[in-house]
Order: C-alpha cells, then sequence, then structure tokens
C-alpha cells in the first residue's frame, strides 16, 4: 500500500487558484508520482470568486470534475455550457480534441473541486461530455458508483475499465470493496474525515494506492466521505 499524505502534494498558488497535485502536473514535477495506474492527475482545486481557466485543448484523455463546494461554469467546443455543483460529476473523454473553459460561477463565493485525469481505454475516439447529478441518491455506509465503463447503477459513462465511487461513512462503521480484476488497482482519497484502511488510517485529503489486494476495508473514525478509484494497473 502506497501512502500519500496531504502535507506531501505539489502546491501552487496564483491568487485566485491554489490547487494540490497529488501527481506531477504543471510546475510541479516529481519522478515518483507520476501516475497509478491508469490514474494520471489528482488536483484539489480552489478557485476565487469569478476567476478561473479560460478556453483550453484536451485530447485523448478521460476528465472528472466533482465539485465539493459552489458552482462552476463549464463551456466548450462540442456546444455545452452548463454550470456543475456539489453532488454532480461530470465527465469529458476528450478523443481527438476540444476545447473547454472553467470558471467559478459565483462572484461571491469559492469553489472547491476535485479533477482528475484518467489515460483513455481507446485513443482517437469522438470527444463526448456527460453530466450527472447524484446528490438525492444515498451514499450513507455504502460506496455509490459515479464511474463506469458500463454505466452500473446509473453512473456515467468512462472511456476506460475505471470505476469510481463515492461514500459516506458514518462513524464506527465499515465498508469492504472488491476489485473487479487482479490486474486492478485501488486508489482511496479522503475528501474528510478519518478512516481506518487495513488498518492504516487515513486523514482528511490523505490518499492510499493499494495494487495487490483483491478486497479492503474501510473503517470511519469519524463521519467521513471517501472517492475510491479502481483503474487498470
Amino acid at each position: 500500500m502506497i501512502i500519500h499524505k496531504a502535507e506531501s502534494r505539489g502546491q501552487a498558488n496564483h491568487g485566485w487558484l491554489k490547487s494540490s497535485h497529488t501527481f506531477s502536473f504543471a510546475d510541479y514535477y516529481n519522478p515518483g508520482r507520476m501516475n497509478f495506474g491508469a490514474l494520471r492527475v489528482l488536483n484539489d482545486d480552489f478557485i476565487a470568486p469569478g476567476m478561473g481557466f479560460g478556453t483550453h485543448p484536451h485530447k485523448d484523455m478521460e476528465i472528472i470534475t466533482i465539485p465539493l463546494s459552489g458552482a462552476l461554469q463549464h463551456k466548450d467546443s462540442m456546444g455545452n455550457t452548463e454550470i456543475i455543483r456539489k453532488g454532480e460529476v461530470q465527465i469529458m473523454s476528450a478523443g481527438t480534441g476540444i476545447r473547454h473553459s472553467e470558471f467559478n460561477a459565483s462572484t461571491k463565493e469559492e469553489v472547491t473541486l476535485l479533477q482528475i485525469w484518467v489515460f483513455p481505454g481507446s485513443e482517437g475516439i469522438t470527444p463526448r461530455y456527460e453530466q450527472k447529478d447524484f446528490s438525492l441518491i444515498n451514499k450513507k455506509n455504502k460506496l455509490l458508483p459515479i464511474v463506469s465503463p458500463d454505466r452500473r447503477e446509473g453512473s456515467v459513462l468512462i472511456n476506460q475499465n475505471a470505476y469510481f465511487y463515492l461514500g459516506e461513512i458514518e462513524a464506527e462503521a465499515f465498508v469492504t470493496y472488491k476489485k473487479t480484476s487482479s490486474t486492478q488497482g485501488i486508489y482511496l482519497f479522503v475528501i474528510s474525515g478519518e478512516v481506518m484502511v487495513n488498518g492504516t488510517l487515513l486523514s482528511s485529503r490523505d490518499a492510499a494506492g493499494i495494487d495487490a489486494q483483491d478486497e479492503i476495508s474501510l473503517k470511519a473514525l469519524s463521519y467521513s466521505e471517501i472517492l475510491l478509484m479502481e483503474v487498470p494497473l
């Protein structure tokens, strides 16, 4: 099990943007932190009111955005103009190429979000956009599928053999997860709270990559929000 503590992440502070990079990104380069299997980027972003990323390109990458607070304004070259809020999940298959912009939709409140990049299963596909609200679906003491290659339980589609789950685990509650295949790895990110993972304590914004075990057990020490990602190694 590889542990990535919150304070070990790369930091960027541009004034309007504060970002923590789990893996090498932009000006943060760490040869020991390039990826975890197909998981390439996990950025924890704080964007000031009215600010954001101007129009920029992407190609052959699966890009997942999970707002944690506030609202994010999205616009892209496929004609999508959307606002994404906490409880919603957005995915873009960049494929042959897209251009998009992302701005804080509020002029008063900060927006916080996780942006995740996954290497695609197939390159050169037609670009695709999808967004779904999971806020009213029960996530208490369970792992709710939000991203999958087969749309299981209403999850959004990804062009990769990857499975993402959100969970809200109450104090002293247990959750277990079994991988779909021994060739996959599990990457767990603690959004908030404290979680024991196979006997190892993870606190808010800590993460763990697990490759050799087919099943893991999670116990929350306090009310905790978690993101679990299973990806090809």
